[in-house]
């Protein structure tokens, strides 16, 4: 698994004071850019240069707030420099067409710079209060991150400030240049526009019970199998499927059934699932064999669970997520999804 490299080494005295007290947040921050940016590789990019910029003014740091808040203020600020230049990063359902049928020609975006997920382990939150961590899993949900990339980047910094990291207003606005009531309001506009495009928190559902680990199990099955009958049952009745970079997205069982009959190349025993963790969310990565015999790999896929079933699936086409999420180059044997479940259920 990638993790975010130290990019301070000297043997100076100071510096491995910062180093002992800075290095314990560096996954909450890694997590902090990921909301930001919604890449990955963005993401530990941005935090090495928080920590560089945080290590050159160290000397300036005067403890008027805590070590941890002013990171985070340099991690935010470094965040939305490097938006500026930057677009947002959607999924395809994110720009702004109608559903694909399975029979239409698949057409690739590889120049848009997609939404990525992110594994589970490079920003697993280890407070020890219940609610906080159930509160910083939330957030790191696929779907939220996808919504938030359709706000601006203040109101995005304003919202994880105040609604996930729980800051007061008054902290926000010292940290962003601007005043209380700019915060409020900002924060407002934000939410109103979160509710609108991301799904009810209590609609999903985590891999906890044994009926979703059977799910799961079943989904892994049907897959292998590639018994696209079975596949359908396991969808809820408006289920989502897209696939980046590819710019279609199928909604319903049926439609998502067809694609995977008539586009997917592989054929029965052709595909291994590897389970593993993306944004608080079971996922696979999916290993396709290939004329020599050996299971390669083909896409990352994370997937959405609701009582009723899987909801919605990201397919992401991207092999260098592979070693992000360190995943094996191929696969050789069939996965046991109980084993990501007994973890995610912890």
């Amino acid at each position: 698994m990638v993790m975010v490299d130290n990019p301070i080494s000297t043997n100076d005295p100071v510096d491995e004071d910062f180093l002992r007290l800075a290095d314990p947040f560096r996954r909450e921050l890694l997590a902090h850019c990921y909301r930001m940016l919604g890449s990955v590789h963005d993401a530990e990019d941005l935090v090495q240069e928080t920590y560089l910029r945080a290590w050159r003014s160290y000397d300036r740091f005067e403890g008027r707030s805590s070590l941890r808040t002013w990171l985070y203020r340099i991690a935010t600020r470094t965040c939305l420099t490097a938006l500026e230049s930057r677009g947002r990063r959607p999924l395809p359902t994110g720009l702004g067409g109608s559903s694909s049928d399975a029979a239409d020609d698949l057409v690739q975006q590889p120049e848009t710079p997609w939404l990525e997920p992110i594994p589970d382990g490079m920003v697993g939150d280890e407070r020890t209060d219940p609610a906080a961590i159930v509160t910083s899993r939330e957030s790191m949900r696929l779907a939220l991150i996808a919504a938030m990339q359709h706000l601006p980047p203040r109101q995005r910094a304003v919202l994880i400030l105040r609604d996930v990291l729980q800051w007061r207003a008054a902290e926000v606005a010292e940290a962003l240049g601007t005043s209380t009531p700019a915060v409020n309001s900002i924060l407002q506009r934000a939410r109103a526009q979160i509710e609108q495009m991301a799904p009810r928190q209590e609609e999903v559902v985590e891999p906890a019970t044994p009926e979703q680990r059977e799910l799961l199990d079943r989904y892994v099955a049907a897959f292998e199998d590639k018994d696209v009958a079975a596949i359908v049952k396991l969808f809820t009745s408006d289920a989502v499927w897209e696939m980046p970079p590819f710019t279609g997205w199928y909604r319903s069982p049926e439609n998502i059934g067809r694609l995977i009959a008539t586009q997917c190349p592989a054929g029965p025993g052709d595909l291994r699932l590897i389970p593993t963790e993306a944004n608080g969310q079971p996922a696979f990565g999916v290993y396709m064999r290939d004329d020599e015999g050996v299971y390669r790999p083909f896409h990352l896929q994370v997937l959405t669970l609701t009582a009723a079933g899987v909801a919605h699936v990201a397919a992401f086409f991207d092999h260098r997520l592979f070693a992000t999420f360190g995943l094996p180059e191929t696969a050789t044997r069939p996965a046991a999804a109980v084993d990501v479940l007994t973890r995610t259920s912890r």
